[in-house]
């Protein structure tokens, strides 16, 4: 077992840089207690078939009563429930340690909620360190559309049980021959999907070097967190897998992800900010820095969306690549969603085999859960989304079915610029409802002869 030594001490300090306006981004480090124990000394059994929540509560609670430490799980496939962390505590996960979630989702189940997989609210300085995986189990919880899976695939899924819809379009893990559900709707079950790992209202938050795959619903997900660093993690799932977002920071401050690869089913790196009044009292997500990261499928390389009501301000997106995601740079949101951008700077971005458009400008999506035609339509004009304050320099595609698409009015997206870029098109250079939406300078297209 590696005993660490060490306090865990992660602190960036980046120069202010492009513009005046940009500041320093400074995530206060975490601290960890020297001080180690071993999940096997709680009970832990690593053999993939004995559950771990016990052991995982009473080592957690050991670390806690004596000021926090590193939790070492070694190798080995620990089954459990829901892994809750607190104050000063780092769960280490060392190579070939595996954290499954359980099948059983009465197991996630509290006061008619269900628990996230890994998860702290209202702590400071917690983090998830090591080489080892976390695994969501995500199958077992997850809707499926026929239209995007194989005829091998869905035969897989039928063997489980489940529900299929009466039009044969959707398999729902409602029903199934091992689990009993938790409710008798497969539709509110669906509601009940649980994220993997969430921090809600933490301090000090550091994930580094793991990897979280296959969640039930999104991987990774700080929110309403101060001081946040994501570095070098691994975040995977089937390229179909509903909802299954990679990285999600929701109205967060001082927020670093760095070095990542992310290969989803849904939106890739995404910044969220709520939806309507009851998301203002929250704030904005400030002060982000996106750099050298990679994402594979996604639906989105970088997001901004759909929901961002309390702002977006301060943001830096640079040095990522993104090779067969749907769309580049995703900007999407809605009346009743929307809010405003301010200060983004988008720098050296590279792209390719992009299946839509490299660069897009949303302003009436729709959010179409699995089961639904779409969202309830915006009964209101309030909270409209703009996009504005927004400069985009050294982009790079290679091959995009349109280049840069912008919908919407002439009010909602507006002081775009986007400078020193190529983009490869296969079908439309642009497609933007204005010409005054975004202003070029020194763009190249090129498409087939």
């Amino acid at each position: 077992m590696l005993i660490m030594k060490r306090i865990l001490v992660l602190l960036f300090l980046l120069p202010a840089f492009f513009t005046a306006r940009s500041q320093e981004i400074l995530p206060a480090a975490v601290q960890i207690p020297d001080r180690s124990v071993s999940l096997l000394d709680y009970g832990g059994v690593g053999d993939g078939v004995s559950s771990n929540t016990e052991a995982f509560r009473k080592a957690v609670a050991a670390l806690s009563k004596q000021g926090g430490g590193h939790l070492i799980v070694p190798e080995g496939i620990f089954l459990t429930g829901p892994v809750v962390l607190k104050d000063c505590i780092d769960l280490h996960l060392e190579r070939g340690a595996v954290i499954l979630l359980s099948p059983d989702k009465r197991d996630f189940l509290e006061k008619g909620k269900i628990r996230p997989g890994i998860s702290a609210s209202k702590r400071h300085d917690v983090s998830i360190t090591g080489a080892g995986i976390i695994d969501g189990n995500g199958a077992w919880w997850r809707p499926v559309k026929r239209s995007k899976v194989s005829d091998v695939e869905w035969k897989e899924f039928l063997k489980m049980g489940g529900t299929v819809t009466e039009d044969g379009s959707l398999w729902y893990a409602h029903g199934l021959k091992h689990f009993p559900d938790l409710v008798p709707s497969y539709l509110d079950q669906e509601k009940m999907r649980t994220h993997l790992v969430r921090f809600t209202d933490c301090t000090r938050v550091l994930v580094s070097g793991v990897t979280i795959q296959n969640a039930p619903k999104f991987h990774l997900v700080p929110t309403h967190c101060t001081d946040v660093t994501i570095d070098g993690v691994t975040v995977r799932c089937p390229w179909n897998a509903q909802n299954g977002d990679g990285i999600d920071i929701m109205q967060s401050q001082r927020v670093i992800v760095r070095s990542c690869t992310v290969d989803v089913g849904d939106d890739g790196i995404c910044l969220k900010a709520g939806a309507g009044a009851k998301s203002l009292e929250d704030g904005p997500c400030k002060d982000i820095l996106i750099e050298n990261n990679t994402v594979y499928h996604a639906h989105g390389g970088f997001v901004i969306g759909s929901e961002f009501s309390a702002g977006m301000e301060n943001i830096i997106v640079r040095h990522n690549t993104f090779c067969g995601t749907d769309t580049g740079l995703r900007f999407k949101s809605a009346p009743e969603r929307g809010g405003k951008t301010k200060n983004i700077v988008i720098s050296d971005i590279y792209m390719t085999d992009i299946k839509d458009e490299a660069v897009i400008f949303q302003t009436d999506y729709a959010d179409r859960p699995a089961g639904y035609d779409t969202n309830q339509p915006a009964t209101t004009q309030n909270f409209l989304p703009e996009f504005t304050d927004i400069r985009m320099s050294r982009i790079i595609c290679r091959s995009c079915a349109t280049a840069v698409r912008a919908k919407g009015p002439l009010t909602s997206v507006h002081g775009i610029t986007i400078e020193d870029a190529v983009f490869f098109y296969n079908e439309r250079a642009c497609d933007i409802d204005d010409p005054a939406m975004i202003r070029f300078n020194n763009v190249r297209y090129h498409t087939f002869d």
